[in-house]
């Protein structure tokens, strides 16, 4: 995968100067944290466990209390004072903060707010929109006023960002783009399967498709040396997931789109290949000019979101006039 330099690790009187906060990155694969300057999106004291979701979602909950707990006593112990913590989960996360999905961290049911507030006042928001919001406020997203950010890694999921706010819709899923539907024909049996783009070109459908290795990265390396089962499997993880990005930005128009996570980041075939499907879904004339660019905080970005997330709006915007609940009750929806 790519390299992205480290914010910073040195607390230096820049870095103690602002306010602070605490990030957790809650990915299906490991659980990142630090410590973040909101002024500059710097970070200090990083930590990182494995996530092992299989555990259950009272396992992880633990474990990302202990690496609050851990990141609180190490900030102090650099006479910095950390005013909140922020929880960036890869699951889909409503607007107050309550998680609905459990589709691999089992935190639905669990007022996750409620167990983590005796540390620090806790903002729990979902992982593509706490990435997305850092690359708007410190990384490639600054100063762009429309943008959508795509995250490709182990899941895949996308979010619309205006002036710097991530859009979270109307209960809290406007990220999900990985249940697409697409049908692949087989070539050998002629079997049509039906499947979602996530299975297909996350850092698991890559492996999946492979057989033999146990990581996305092996599947990359491999292309980039010739491997023609390697390559034919990102052209079609490629093809399947640029349809789908070209979707959204014939439909929003945004001013720029940015990728990020694992596979998002990662140079090579995956990113040309994806620059390629993506043109060849966007309708004719300016939108060919879109750029897709790699954000600039790689894997820093969820971790330094969940921590801006404590002090700027989620969702934009901030009061809706008509709520869904009061569209079921005016029988609307019936």
């Amino acid at each position: 995968m790519q390299s992205h330099p480290a914010r910073t690790d040195v607390i230096d009187g820049n870095f103690a100067a602002g306010r602070h906060a605490i990030g957790i990155d809650v990915g299906g694969t490991k659980i990142a944290g630090g410590i973040v300057n909101l002024t500059t999106g710097a970070i200090a004291g990083r930590k990182r466990v494995a996530t092992d979701y299989a555990r259950g979602g009272t396992a992880v909950l633990t474990d990302v209390g202990r690496m609050a707990q851990e990141l609180l006593a190490e900030a102090e112990q650099m006479h910095l004072s950390p005013g909140a913590l922020g929880v960036g989960l890869a699951e889909l996360v409503g607007p107050a903060g309550q998680v609905f999905s459990d589709y691999r961290i089992g935190w639905k049911g669990l007022d996750v707010q409620n167990h983590l507030s005796p540390i620090l006042p806790t903002t729990v928001t979902s992982d593509v929109r706490s990435a997305a919001m850092a690359e708007a406020r410190y990384g490639a997203g600054r100063d762009i006023a429309d943008l959508i950010y795509v995250s490709i890694g182990t899941g895949i999921s996308a979010v619309l960002v205006q002036n710097g706010v991530p859009y979270t819709g109307a209960r809290g899923a406007a990220l999900v783009i990985a249940t697409a539907r697409t049908h692949h024909h087989c070539p050998a049996c002629s079997h049509v399967a039906v499947t979602s783009v996530e299975d297909i070109a996350s850092g698991p459908g890559l492996v999946a498709a492979m057989g033999g290795v146990s990581q996305a990265e092996q599947v990359l390396a491999a292309a980039h040396a010739g491997d023609p089962r390697a390559i034919d499997i990102i052209d079609h993880a490629t093809m399947e997931l640029g349809r789908v990005v070209a979707l959204l930005v014939n439909s929003l128009d945004p001013a720029v789109v940015v990728l990020g996570g694992g596979l998002g980041s990662a140079p090579g075939l995956y990113y040309q290949g994806l620059c390629r499907s993506i043109r060849t879904g966007l309708w004719d004339g300016d939108a060919h000019l879109v750029p897709v660019i790699q954000g600039a905080l790689g894997p820093d970005a969820g971790l330094v979101g969940a921590a801006a997330a404590t002090i700027h709006p989620q969702s934009e915007p901030a009061n809706r006039p008509v709520s869904v609940k009061t569209y079921q009750h005016k029988g609307v929806t019936q």
